[in-house]
C-alpha cells in the first residue's frame, strides 16, 4: 500500500506496503475517465473478492470455467471492478503476461469495458477491468426473463461493438480472440461495450483463438493463424445471434440465406418490430461478414457505416432500450463510499492517519476504564508529568524514536495502559517498521476500549503492514462499522 513519507522523521516503508495507485497518482484517472494502470497485489484482489467467493462470480460457467470472472470491491478506492482470474496452466511466463496487459490498457474507449490492472504472483495471473452491471448481450438475447431484447438495442450493440473492433484495430490491435455474445457486456448506463478480456491471449502459446470450432474462421481452421480480417468473420457470428435471439452456427445460417429463408433465420420476437428491409439489410451484412474467403469480407469501416444508416431511436438513452429504471442507473453507479479515516488507514497514509490521531487527542481516555499505578514509575511521581508532556511533544513533531521512549517508560512500567498512549506507540512502531510491536499494541488497546475505532483501525494497518492484507481489510470494515455508529449516537 502506499504512504506519503516526505515530513516523517525515520520513515521506513515495506515494499510490499507500498500501492502503484498511490505512487504513480493512480488513485486518481488518466485523463480518459477511466483509472491508470496498476499492479495489484494477490493478497488485494483475494480481498476485494471475499477471498474468491462463489456468490462473487459473474461468469456465466460459475467456478466450473477455466478462467474465472469475479466482481470486486477495490477497498483503497471503493470501485467495483471486475477481476478475471486465470487457470493455473495459462500464462507460464509471467512477463510476458504483464508485457501483454500494459499493452492492452493503451487502449481506451468507451466502447470498451477498460482494463484497469492486473497481478502476476507466484502462478497466479489475474487481471482488472471496469465493472459492467448489467449483464452480458448473451443473457439478453439467449436467457431473457421479463422481455425480448429490442430490435433498436440490437441494432445498437452490433454498432457498438463493430465501433469497438475498429478501434482496436486503428490502434494496432486488430486480433480479437474468442470473440462472442458473452464478451459484450453493459455499463452503469446501459451502454453495450466489448470486453477488454478478449484482447488478451487466451491460451499459454497465444495460438488458441476459439472455444468451439464451428464459429472459428476458415483461415484458422486451414493454417491455424489469425488475420485482421478475421475479426470481421468473429463479428458476423454476432449479428447472426443479433437476428436469429440464438446461437446458430454459420454454415447453417448462410444455408438459410441462401435457401432465402431468412424467416426461419429470424428471431420469433422480432415479429411486427422489425421492418423487412431493415431486417434484409443486417442480414446481407452478416452474410458479407461469414465469407470464406477473408479478401471478400467488408472491412470495419464500411461495417460501422453499414450499421450507422440502420441506427434507431438513435436519441434514446440506452438504459431506456435496456428497459432500465433510472433508479437502477443511478443505484449501480454508486460505489461503494468510505470515511476520510478509513481511506487514510486503508491506504497507509501516514501523514493524513499522524493529523487524525492529533486531533483525537486523549478523548478516548475521559470514557475508558484502564490501569492507572504511579507507585511503578521509575523515579519521582512528578517526573512523570514531563515525560509524558515529552511524549506528546515529540508525538507532534514526529520524533518517534522519543515517542517510543517517554510512551514506553509509562506502558512497560505498568504506570500507566492509556489506550492513546498504546494507539500512539503503536504508530510510532508502524513508522518504524516494526508492525509486530504496532499490532500489539493496538491489540492492548483494543482490550481496554473494545468499542473504539481507532484501535481497530490501526490493527488493520498493521496486518497490511505484515502482508496479511484479507485480515487488515476485516478489521479495517469493523473499525467503520465501530465509527459509523459513534457517529450516528453523536
Amino acid at each position: 500500500m502506499g504512504a506519503r513519507c516526505s515530513k516523517l522523521s525515520a520513515c521506513w516503508w515495506p515494499p510490499h506496503f507500498k500501492s502503484p495507485r498511490l505512487e504513480n497518482g493512480a488513485a486518481g484517472e488518466d485523463g480518459s475517465g477511466v483509472p491508470v494502470f496498476a499492479e495489484y497485489s494477490l493478497d488485494e484482489l483475494r480481498a476485494a473478492t471475499d477471498g474468491f467467493a462463489t456468490d462473487r462470480i459473474v461468469s456465466e460457467h460459475g467456478e466450473k470455467a477455466p478462467n474465472v470472472v469475479y466482481r470486486g470491491t477495490l477497498f483503497s478506492s471503493g470501485a467495483t471492478v471486475a477481476i478475471k482470474r486465470f487457470g493455473r496452466s495459462a500464462w507460464p511466463d509471467a512477463r510476458q503476461f504483464v508485457e501483454e496487459a500494459r499493452a492492452v490498457v493503451l487502449l481506451r474507449s468507451g466502447r470498451l469495458s477498460n482494463l484497469i490492472g492486473c497481478c502476476c504472483e507466484g502462478g497466479e495471473r489475474l487481471l482488472v477491468a471496469e465493472f459492467m452491471p448489467h449483464d452480458t448481450l448473451a443473457k439478453h438475447l439467449f436467457h431473457w426473463e421479463t422481455k425480448p431484447l429490442s430490435w433498436a438495442m440490437r441494432v445498437r450493440a452490433a454498432l457498438y461493438v463493430a465501433q469497438a473492433l475498429e478501434y482496436c484495430t486503428l490502434k494496432g490491435r486488430a486480433l480479437y480472440h474468442d470473440l462472442h455474445a458473452y464478451r459484450v457486456l453493459f455499463d452503469v448506463d446501459g451502454n453495450p461495450r466489448l470486453s477488454c478480456f478478449g484482447l488478451m491471449k487466451n491460451s499459454r502459446d497465444g495460438k488458441s483463438y476459439s472455444t468451439n470450432l464451428a464459429f472459428t474462421p476458415p483461415e484458422y481452421l486451414k493454417t491455424g493463424r489469425v488475420i485482421p480480417e478475421s475479426v470481421v468473420y468473429s463479428f458476423g457470428t454476432i449479428l447472426l445471434d443479433l437476428l436469429s435471439g440464438k446461437h446458430i452456427p454459420p454454415s447453417h445460417a448462410l444455408d438459410l440465406i441462401r435457401g432465402r429463408n431468412i424467416t426461419v433465420l429470424m428471431d420469433s420476437c422480432l415479429d411486427g418490430h422489425v421492418s423487412s428491409s431493415d431486417g434484409t439489410e443486417m442480414v446481407r451484412l452478416a452474410s458479407r461478414c461469414l465469407q470464406y474467403e477473408a479478401r471478400d469480407r467488408p472491412n470495419l469501416k464500411a461495417v460501422v457505416s453499414a450499421l450507422a444508416s440502420l441506427q434507431k431511436d438513435a436519441s434514446a438513452p440506452s438504459h431506456t432500450l435496456l428497459g432500465i429504471s433510472q433508479d437502477a442507473v443511478k443505484e449501480n453507479a454508486e460505489q461503494v463510499s468510505f470515511s476520510a479515516t478509513e481511506k487514510a488507514y486503508a491506504t497507509a497514509d501516514l501523514e493524513q492517519v499522524h493529523e487524525l490521531l492529533e486531533n483525537e487527542g486523549y478523548d478516548e481516555d475521559e470514557t475508558a476504564s484502564f490501569k492507572v499505578s504511579l507507585s511503578s514509575w521509575p523515579g519521582q511521581p512528578s517526573e512523570s508529568i514531563q515525560v509524558k508532556k515529552n511524549g506528546d511533544d515529540a508525538f507532534q513533531s514526529k520524533d518517534f524514536t522519543t515517542v517510543l521512549e517517554c510512551y514506553s517508560r509509562f506502558i512497560d512500567t505498568g504506570a500507566m495502559e492509556s489506550p492513546t498512549m498504546l494507539v500512539r506507540r503503536g504508530f510510532a512502531n508502524v513508522v518504524l517498521g516494526r508492525m509486530e510491536d504496532a499490532l500489539e499494541d493496538a491489540r492492548r488497546a483494543e482490550g481496554i476500549s473494545p468499542e473504539w475505532p481507532t484501535a481497530h483501525y490501526l490493527q488493520g494497518m498493521a496486518l497490511i503492514g505484515l502482508g496479511m492484507e484479507l485480515d487488515g481489510h476485516e478489521k479495517l470494515r469493523i473499525a467503520a462499522s465501530l465509527e459509523a455508529q459513534r457517529t450516528g449516537r453523536n
